[in-house]
């Protein structure tokens, strides 16, 4: 090889689907060069989606604030003093306004989120209002709710929700140090009734709560050993909220959060990949990195819950400049 040929690319060879990930084998991919791992993560992905396509979706906080849960990342929780008002369920119309709003920025999926512990049966009516009313226009549908009670999913799927949302949070050896008021375990029997609902699973992480990278490679594991990985898996870069226990937690670099995106493709090469908070923060080379990773989602519109997310002129000018499209 002559001093200015190039190095032969390492070889991309894809798991099988019924193949089991360990923590071993996901810390090794954290631990290959970024560029390897970056080459890798991509190879996979074209292997099952159009490299240059960004699926977007809006994310409307129906239920803002008041949560008995004391998940030490949230603003809504009853327990933390973040200044944030309590607020009722928004009326059905409002929604559907706000899913309207959205569709024609180019989102095609709306999800709606609402801060319960889990939804009680005259709550649950209204959001399966919402879930028809939004599903009429033509966008996919996503509800995030808590956790459920039997026969819950059920009426959800039979309203016509796509995607439930649940997300494991962090790896179970390190979930005792950011909640307590629930298990990890908790949110494995909701997931397990929104599968048997026949509901498409969306369940990911948040990056950034003080975890090492064990912890982080752990719960890449969790989520792609589940019995049938999550069709929508979105990651979430930590944003330290004043007033939570999480508030003053170390910022995590950059590129470990790029890692974390390549390791969900790699593992799971037919989910969907989800940019979801914090993205704000990220420069718009750092976004790019991530799709380059293997993200082929993300959250779009002004807001995500109760944090802020970049608008919508600044996404479009970074789908322009990198010449992806939107679906």
């Amino acid at each position: 090889m002559s001093a200015t040929s190039p190095a032969a690319a390492p070889a991309v060879s894809t798991p099988s689907a019924a193949h089991r990930w360990t923590v071993a084998e996901v810390l090794a991919l954290y631990e290959m060069p970024l560029m390897d791992l970056i080459w890798q993560a991509q190879s996979v992905h074209r292997q099952h989606f159009d490299a240059n396509a960004i699926q977007r979706s809006a994310l409307l906080s129906v239920k803002t604030g008041g949560c008995s849960e004391d998940c030490g990342y949230c603003s809504q929780s009853a327990r933390h003093d973040t200044n944030l008002e309590r607020e009722r369920l928004m009326p059905v119309d409002e929604v559907v306004d706000a899913a309207k709003a959205a569709q024609a920025k180019g989102a095609s999926r709306f999800c709606m989120g609402a801060a319960w512990k889990g939804p009680k049966a005259g709550d649950l009516d209204r959001v399966l209002d919402m879930v028809r009313e939004v599903k009429a226009l033509g966008m996919q549908t996503c509800v995030t709710l808590g956790m459920l009670q039997e026969g819950q999913a059920e009426k959800l799927k039979e309203a016509g929700l796509d995607y439930y949302n649940h997300n494991l949070d962090t790896d179970k050896d390190f979930y005792g140090q950011v909640i307590k008021s629930h298990t990890q375990e908790d949110r494995l029997d909701t997931l397990d009734q929104v599968r048997a609902a026949g509901i498409n699973v969306c369940s990911g992480g948040i990056i950034g709560m003080g975890e090492s990278r064990k912890n982080r490679a752990a719960l890449i594991v969790q989520l792609a050993n589940l019995p049938q990985a999550p069709e929508s898996v979105p990651i979430n870069n930590l944003v330290p909220i004043p007033g939570t226990p999480l508030a003053d937690a170390p910022r995590l670099d950059p590129f470990e959060f790029v890692r974390t995106i390549a390791a969900a493709r790699i593992t799971m090469p037919t989910s969907w990949v989800r940019l979801s908070a914090g993205r704000r923060e990220m420069s718009d080379e750092l976004q790019a990195l991530c799709f380059l990773a293997g993200a082929n989602s993300m959250f779009y519109g002004d807001n995500l819950l109760t944090t802020g997310n970049p608008d919508a002129e600044r996404d479009d000018a970074l789908f322009a400049r990198l010449g992806v499209k939107a679906v």
